[in-house]
């Protein structure tokens, strides 16, 4: 009964954690190309040579420090909610996830194999993969029943939403 109940939580969790993880894979090769685009090369080139000098510990610290300036960013994104901006809000505050999540990307792909050199961020790696895949068997299936249920197949598409609408009511009718 319990499980039943938490199944759509597990669901959407796994639905986020696979928005950030196709974020990140989207925005690597957006912030390759600014790399290309400004002088990021030499500065990651830069960065990729003083992170070699650094210990795991250390290089850990230069992993999580760019991403804390933006921070504010999202702070004043929704003080323009809070006070009905309601489009320069929600702009800024997608500005903020896709800038920190470049720049995540980016000192990641920089700092990842000192970062692997440490046990337990290997371990704790190789978890968020795991978890990753997890998410996406779980969330396979409901996107196939999505697609399917879109192209119809046979009944009308209104009718089909109607019957899983009231099919969703009574069995949280039956559960209380």
């Amino acid at each position: 009964m319990m499980r039943r109940l938490l199944q759509p939580l597990w669901v959407l969790l796994a639905i986020i954690f696979l928005i950030e993880a196709w974020l990140w894979d989207h925005l690597e090769p957006v912030v390759a190309w600014f790399v290309a685009l400004i002088p990021l090369h030499a500065f990651k080139q830069w960065l990729a040579e003083r992170v070699d000098s650094l210990s795991p510990a250390t290089t850990l610290i230069v992993f999580i420090v760019p991403v804390i300036p933006l921070f504010p960013l999202k702070l004043i994104g929704f003080w323009l909610l809070a006070h009905e901006h309601w489009i320069s809000a929600i702009f800024t505050i997608i500005f903020a996830k896709f800038l920190g999540v470049g720049v995540a990307a980016f000192i990641f792909d920089v700092t990842r194999p000192k970062l692997l050199e440490m046990a337990w961020f290997e371990r704790l790696y190789q978890f968020v993969l795991a978890l990753r895949a997890r998410a996406k068997a779980l969330v396979e299936p409901i996107k196939l029943r999505i697609l399917e249920l879109l192209r119809g197949d046979g009944e009308d598409w209104s009718s089909r939403m109607l019957h899983l609408i009231q099919r969703f009511r009574k069995s949280v009718r039956e559960a209380r």
